[in-house]
């Protein structure tokens, strides 16, 4: 075979398969957990991309490394039928693509001490960005990187462009070698590869005229029907903790409610020249200037949940449904003392909400805000919460017979959170059972037993807690609802 000229079988790292899906080409073929995809039709692979891609044909040679022998399977197979492989790991050479830029709003760089281990890499994988949504700045490509994204049209890509003018982004990344932004989108846009750009606003940085130049250079990118180009731009407000250390600083009250007025100028004039917005603000700058949150139609189809983009409006839109549910319910749960712990950020709506929850359930619900006290309380969101903070202020506050705390908070394989605290570590410390929630409708779940994310006391976890992390908070000293 030519791979072999190419690649030494017996030490190229592949794919090491974890699963295989019943009925696929995989179970006809008698693969097995533990084996070693190498190369499919000649062509070796290097991640979960090159398998989706090298695997489209109806005829395939598979390269597998099993206990150290090498084999060949062959397979036909039909137009719909899948391949049928779980892969331990995306990629399959490294573990993920290092960030090479040293942007001082970068989290990583903002990060304290004994956190989960992963929170201090910084990665900028293109590959994550499109498998997974993944937000890259494209400096770090070469050219077999270019490649791939053309001839497999690795669309979409998420692209932090944070700022057009390259002698500001090459400052703002501080990359001196940081390419034209602009130029590397157009060449993806003349590649047919749709683009979701972010621009993160740092006051006094890349707001203001900045802004609005970025924007407008952004928006020549245009995608005509069928084509490439860029089709949406998040505007999202920097995000600072205590261990900041550049003399940047988070947006006031005001400045936050004069970009919020901006864009939503922008997207009315993009509305008449394109049909759609194509230039949406996160959710917390209507949180932060107390603004209603849009309908969820506002952001045009796009799926931008993971940037913080319409999360409260599919929270308010889920309990609008859910109310009606338990209000024509024939039967309903013994009522229970129910806490609800979230973040500053989400708290005020989270009470009104959880209010109208108690009446219509009988239940007694307290919601208790969490302070950031690890990574500083200008971070109030609740994907960024810890546990330790978490156990500590709700030892506090007093907890009922059900607590229930943000699924976001544990978005981890591991389900863990970003100071290593399992929700089992939690359930058994606070001695309650403990159930991971996005919105009302997983609360109103776990009261009819039904939640698929619920934790009981007195179950051992998978892993332990590392006890330096979790600190005096257990002995008490000062030390996805959304």
């Amino acid at each position: 075979m030519a791979l072999f000229q190419e690649i030494d079988p017996l030490t190229f790292a592949g794919g090491r398969i974890v699963g295989i899906e019943p009925h696929s080409v995989a179970a006809e073929l008698d693969l097995r957990p533990g084996d070693e995809l190498l190369a499919i039709n000649d062509q070796a692979v290097e991640d979960t991309i090159d398998v989706q891609f090298y695997a489209a044909e109806e005829e395939l040679e598979l390269l597998v490394r099993r206990d150290g022998e090498i084999l060949l399977f062959e397979a036909e197979r039909d137009y719909d039928q899948a391949l049928g492989l779980e892969f331990a790991h995306p990629t399959f050479d490294v573990d993920i693509r290092r960030c090479n830029n040293l942007c001082e709003f970068c989290f990583v760089l903002q990060m304290g001490p004994q956190f989960r281990r992963t929170l201090y890499i910084k990665d900028d994988d293109y590959r994550y960005s499109f498998l997974f949504g993944h937000y890259v700045t494209l400096t770090n490509l070469n050219e077999h990187d270019w490649w791939r994204i053309e001839n497999m049209r690795l669309s979409p890509l998420y692209v932090s462009v944070h700022v057009t003018d390259t002698e500001l982004r090459r400052r703002f990344l501080r990359n001196s070698h940081a390419g034209d932004i602009m130029e590397q989108l157009r060449r993806l846009a003349e590649w047919n590869i749709e683009v979701h750009a972010q621009l993160v606003i740092v006051p006094g940085f890349n707001d203001g005229e900045w802004l609005a130049r970025s924007v407008r250079e952004l928006a020549t990118l245009w995608p005509e029907e069928g084509a490439g180009g860029v089709v949406s731009v998040s505007v999202v407000p920097v995000g600072l903790t205590k261990h900041h250390k550049y003399g940047m600083r988070p947006h006031t009250r005001a400045e936050a409610a004069a970009t919020l007025n901006y864009v939503e100028t922008l997207q009315r004039e993009f509305i008449d020249r394109f049909g759609i917005r194509f230039i949406y603000p996160t959710d917390e700058w209507y949180l932060v200037t107390d603004r209603e949150v849009p309908p969820l139609d506002n952001y045009d189809g796009h799926e931008l949940h993971e940037n913080g983009l319409g999360m409260v409006r599919a929270f308010l839109d889920d309990w609008a449904v859910i109310r009606r549910e338990i209000a024509v319910a024939r039967t309903m749960p013994a009522p229970r003392a129910v806490t609800l712990a979230t973040a500053a950020l989400f708290a005020p709506t989270l009470r009104q909400k959880a209010s109208e929850f108690a009446s219509l359930t009988g239940c007694d619900v307290q919601v208790v805000e969490i302070r950031n006290e690890r990574l500083g309380e200008t971070i109030t969101v609740a994907g960024l919460l810890n546990g330790s903070d978490v156990l500590q202020q709700l030892r506090d506050a007093g907890v009922g017979e059900l607590v229930v705390l943000p699924r976001v908070m544990f978005d981890h394989p591991d389900t863990i959170s970003l100071d290593n605290i399992s929700p089992q570590d939690l359930a058994n410390l606070l001695d309650r059972p403990v159930a991971l929630a996005d919105a009302l409708g997983d609360v109103w779940d776990a009261l009819r037993g039904e939640s698929k994310l619920m934790y009981r006391p007195g179950v051992a976890p998978a892993g332990t807690i590392d006890l330096k992390v979790l600190g005096n908070g257990a002995n008490g000293s000062a030390a996805h609802l959304s």
